[in-house]
């Protein structure tokens, strides 16, 4: 779990379940925001590659449906529970 500073969220329109990218920096890490970085195709297959278990994926399908797009043509990889 990664907690933001209220702050900091409103400051950056964080809010859960917002995408963000993590990078290696030299003096720890960096968290960006991902809103304006990826295209929808690019951000519904993060979420759907990154479910943690069927439950979390069945979520995700419809949070990708959603966003218009079909999970189907999603190239994404599935985890096993």
């Amino acid at each position: 779990m990664l907690i933001i500073p209220a702050a900091l969220r409103k400051r950056f329109g964080l809010r859960e379940g917002s995408l963000v990218i993590a990078e290696e920096h030299e003096d720890g890490v960096l968290i960006r925001t991902a809103i304006e970085l990826y295209t929808p195709e690019l951000k519904a297959e993060f979420l759907l590659s990154n479910a943690v278990d069927s439950e979390d994926y069945a979520k995700l399908l419809e949070q990708v449906q959603t966003m218009g797009l079909d999970p189907r043509s999603i190239p994404h990889y599935i985890a096993k529970d």
